[in-house]
Formats: structure tokens, C-alpha cells, sequence
């Protein structure tokens, strides 16, 4: 299946994405540190990254970009609890395929990456 790269400060939240994605046969990297990630990124071969916006030292719409100079082809779908419209018009602006809102829902989750990978 996918190999799936996933950020988020939160690390119950990065145990829920981790365990929701293993089980569809994904191979699921988590971080909560922004620049590992990147570091990572730019060293592995990924399918989809998995951003919640609302980080640490950076933002979410920060990392995307840097995701995208290094890899345009990487499909990405953003996380908030913190829903906006200008967020939103952002992270879709700037390549993000899909936007979930948290808490995360498991079935929207599930669809949201098989949809996105699918393009």
C-alpha cells in the first residue's frame, strides 16, 4: 500500500493516524518535530503526507510548502481543530489534495486518504 508520512504535535493523535492507517496495510511514518519530517521527506519515497497545521515552531502550511519544493508530487491532506475558510483556500492553494477536521473522524479519514491517493 501507501507509504504515509504523518505530523502532528499531538502524540495521541499521531497513535490514532498511525493505528487507523495500519490497519488499510499503510506504512505510516510519524513525527511530531517539523524538521525531522522534512528530513525525512527529503530522504524517503512517500505517497502522502498527513499535516495537522497547527505545529510546534512552524505551521502546517509551512511544511507543505517546504514538502512541495523537494517532492511537487507529493499528495498531502491537512488536519486542524482549528477550521478557517483562509486556512482551507491556503493549504488547497497551495497543493493539499484534502482538509479534515479534528477530532478526527475514522470512516472520513479512511475515505479522505483512499481518494486522495487514488488521483
Amino acid at each position: 500500500m501507501a507509504e504515509i508520512l504523518v505530523l502532528d504535535d499531538v502524540p495521541d493523535a499521531l497513535m490514532l493516524l498511525k493505528k487507523i492507517l495500519s490497519r488499510k496495510q499503510h506504512s505510516v511514518h510519524t513525527f511530531s518535530e517539523e524538521e525531522e519530517a522534512i528530513a525525512f521527506a527529503e530522504k524517503h519515497y512517500l505517497d502522502l503526507a498527513i499535516l495537522d497545521i497547527k505545529l510546534k515552531k512552524m505551521s502546517g502550511i509551512q511544511v507543505l510548502e517546504q514538502l512541495k519544493k523537494n517532492n511537487p508530487a507529493l499528495k498531502v491532506i491537512m488536519l486542524t481543530g482549528y477550521p478557517t475558510i483562509e486556512t482551507a483556500r491556503e493549504a488547497l492553494a497551495l497543493g493539499a489534495g484534502e482538509y479534515c477536521v479534528k477530532p478526527i473522524d475514522k470512516t472520513e479519514l479512511e475515505e479522505k486518504v483512499a481518494a486522495v491517493l487514488a488521483r
